[in-house]
């Protein structure tokens, strides 16, 4: 019998968990790693061999993801007397999947900690339940010669364990102890290395005040104390992050709670193979030196170098991604070197080498399910299953928040976190893991597809790769991108409603959309109605400049505007028409609201006006304003009479938390309000909720729930974000449609 099994099924302990099923079905043959997957050649008995079968997926590892089984009868016998695992073949066309990075596995944690185990501290531990994938894989078929272990030929031990089948790391192949494996080594600030405990070294530092880079799995990390502000606003300085959140890494669940409330479904996530970053709220507001809002981002050790860091005081450190400013994650160690030199004090590196550069992921937790921000670590590369798919697209997504995907048949490829699109350094990396996605799952594209936007320059990528190529390349208007994303993120085929909501969108009619409702599916959509229009004073300054668009509010909703300082300016800008673009966009409505309210002015990083009202509002608040439309062929929300009510209320003496939660109180009321005329419109009910306004807590814990109660049935994204990361998967399925 021959069966070929398609799928997750390499560097996951699949070979070793057949070799032990094989025996105790009493069957004997043969096994080996293809460019395909698994293939098996089995003799025994057919009842026996139809058991064996129906129990691989039923017995599979806890890593393994079968897709496909194939299985052929043969009457002619090779007479096998046993069962042997076969060098993996190389074939010319690859399907096989390639598994994530994974956490650390309870196993090797408990050998880390056994003074009498071999492996005892050692900082690269793993077996086949755990360990370096993705980052260390060079090609196909995942085998040791192509990866990162490649140089670290196993010691006599090591190749024992490789070697039996009653040991977990049988065909590990990362597998390594200290004898024969990767080391860390302690640099100072100017490279030189330093002799000791490189792990106590850093640890030491870090103690002291000082900044260390840190080489993980995917990248560098800049590590520093949590609870000193003076140390925090060091690394803010050096880094020259502002005020951007910091996300942190707490020896265990204990330690996190000591700073945030975390629920049973975020200990879960939190404790999850994938470890991503989880978004907890803070337990008080004494942490401002790490989060100006009302949630951390918390993550635990994934790997055992964290672990060991951990293990002794502090219990908690900030961990932030070591790049420079809007450049991609470093992660070669003579890269950090050099130009980490002035930021990090000391290096805690080590002489394995990343193959591919991977942020950690991010996520919260909506209504006890996971709501992803950003998927990377620990989830790429795998698939996502688009029924009717016939492969060969590649979408090539947005500018801020940039990933691409690349579909092979019915599986769908969503690529890491990438970052925003707007250097020489973030290109060549996004260029590069588009040929590296291209070459590991053996698919070149037959059709492109990319943004509407001409200055994004992945539009720039894709068209000239098309004209380069010869091939057809299919624009897709930006938030019905957004809105496919999450009708393939829940499975959705048919036609329905669209609430996306986010800062800036290039709009089929030339001009910047973002507070919109759409009626359609995956074919075309209508636009149903949309955010009364903001002018953007200076254009791309009003992003970081809110007192700009709190003018723009004042001005149209005939307000005084005496108290924005460079009013007369402003004033001068607009009467002339001056680089002043008109908006839907509600990511300019919470700037503006922001500055009007005080609570932000100047951002120093995208939606942080956003972020900042969601932390400042009163969840114990239930006002609200009434709602406003102009009707028309387009449906427009008409936000000037909110505008009056808010600035009344502020100069009357009403505090702004409470000013910020009647704001939000009344966008959710006028979501429930637009999709409810949406339905009426066109009989349909279910709204797909897209952009990335929705990565707002305060309006994704209220607004499901009074849809629902509308009797409309809400959709939230699940395993892609809902920000322009998530955007390229609505792309692809947009051009799979429109090819047919």
């Amino acid at each position: 019998m021959s069966i070929q099994i398609h799928g997750i099924v390499q560097g996951v302990g699949f070979r070793p968990f057949v070799h032990r099923l094989v025996s105790e079905f009493g069957l004997t043959g043969t096994i080996r790693n293809t460019s395909s997957g698994v293939a098996l050649e089995l003799e025994g008995e057919r009842a026996t061999l139809e058991a064996f079968v129906r129990s691989l997926p039923e017995r599979a590892p806890q890593l393994a993801q079968i897709d496909r089984l194939e299985t052929a009868y043969s009457l002619a016998l090779a007479g096998y007397t046993d069962f042997r695992i076969l060098p993996s073949l190389r074939e010319e066309k690859r399907n096989t999947l390639v598994s994530p990075d994974i956490g650390i596995c309870p196993d090797c944690l408990r050998e880390l900690h056994d003074p009498r185990d071999r492996r005892y501290r050692y900082p690269f531990i793993n077996c086949t339940n755990c360990g370096p994938r993705f980052t260390i894989i060079r090609d196909l078929p995942y085998d040791r010669p192509l990866t990162s272990m490649a140089r670290f030929p196993m010691c006599p031990d090591c190749e024992r364990e490789y070697h039996d089948i009653t040991n977990r790391r049988y065909h590990a192949q990362p597998d390594c102890c200290p004898a024969c494996g990767p080391q860390l080594f302690f640099c100072d600030a100017e490279g030189r290395r330093i002799s000791g405990d490189a792990i106590a070294l850093a640890r030491e530092m870090i103690c002291a005040g000082g900044i260390v880079a840190i080489k993980g799995l995917g990248g560098m990390h800049l590590a520093c104390r949590a609870d000193d502000a003076a140390v925090a606003a060091r690394l803010r300085r050096r880094k020259e992050r502002d005020e951007k959140p910091f996300a942190l890494m707490c020896r265990d669940v204990e330690a996190a709670r000591r700073l945030c409330h975390v629920s049973r479904a975020e200990e879960a996530l939190l404790t999850s193979v994938h470890r991503p970053i989880v978004l907890l709220r803070k337990r008080e507001d004494g942490l401002r030196h790490l989060s100006e809002n009302r949630s951390l981002g918390v993550m635990l050790p994934y790997t055992p170098l964290h672990v060991l860091l951990l293990d002794e005081e502090p219990d908690t450190v900030v961990l932030t991604s070591a790049n420079l400013s809007d450049t991609p994650i470093l992660y070669q160690n003579e890269e950090a070197l050099e130009k980490l030199r002035g930021i990090a004090d000391g290096f805690l590196l080590h002489d394995r080498d990343i193959q591919t550069r991977c942020d950690d992921s991010l996520f919260m937790v909506l209504d006890g399910q996971d709501y992803p921000l950003r998927r990377s670590r620990g989830y790429v590369p795998y698939p996502l299953r688009v029924p009717g798919s016939r492969g060969g697209i590649l979408a090539c997504g947005a500018e801020q928040k940039a990933s691409f995907c690349l579909s092979r048949g019915d599986s769908v490829f969503p690529s890491q976190h990438i970052g925003d699109l707007k250097n020489y350094e973030t290109l060549a990396h996004y260029e590069q893991q588009i040929r590296r996605f291209e070459r590991l799952f053996d698919q070149k594209p037959a059709l492109l597809v990319c943004d509407l936007h001409p200055d994004y320059l992945s539009t720039a990528y894709a068209q000239e790769r098309a004209a380069a190529e010869g091939l057809p390349l299919i624009q897709v208007q930006h938030h019905h991108a957004h809105m496919a994303a999450c009708m393939a993120d829940n499975g959705l085929t048919e036609d329905c409603i669209g609430l996306i909501w986010d800062g800036t969108g290039y709009g089929s009619d030339g001009t910047i959309w973002g507070g919109e409702c759409l009626i359609g599916g995956y074919r075309d959509v209508r636009r149903f109605a949309s955010l009364r229009p903001i002018p953007l004073i200076g254009g791309d300054r009003a992003v970081k400049e809110l007192d700009r668009v709190a003018f723009a509010l004042l001005r149209e909703a005939d307000c005084p505007t005496a108290e924005i300082p460079d009013a007369p300016r402003y004033e001068t800008l607009l009467t002339a028409g001056l680089n002043c673009p008109m908006s839907s966009g509600m990511g300019r409505l919470f700037d503006g609201v922001a500055a009007l309210l005080g609570v932000k002015t100047l951002a120093s990083y995208e939606g942080q006006g956003a972020v900042l009202l969601e932390a400042a509002a009163d969840e114990e608040e239930t006002g609200r304003w009434p709602l406003a439309f102009e009707e028309g062929e387009l449906l427009r929300c008409d936000w000037r009479g909110m505008i009056r009510a808010l600035v009344a209320e502020r100069d009357a003496g009403t505090d702004a938390a409470v000013l910020a939660a009647r704001f939000l109180n009344t966008l959710l009321d006028l979501a429930v309000e637009v999709c409810r005329r949406a339905a009426e419109a066109s009989g349909l009910r279910d709204v797909v909720l897209s952009g990335g306004s929705f990565q707002n807590r305060y309006l994704m814990e209220r607004l499901p729930g009074m849809l629902c109660a509308a009797g409309l049935r809400p959709h939230v994204h699940r395993r892609v974000s809902c920000n322009d990361e998530g955007l390229s998967l609505g792309q692809l399925m947009i051009a799979e449609e429109r090819r047919k």
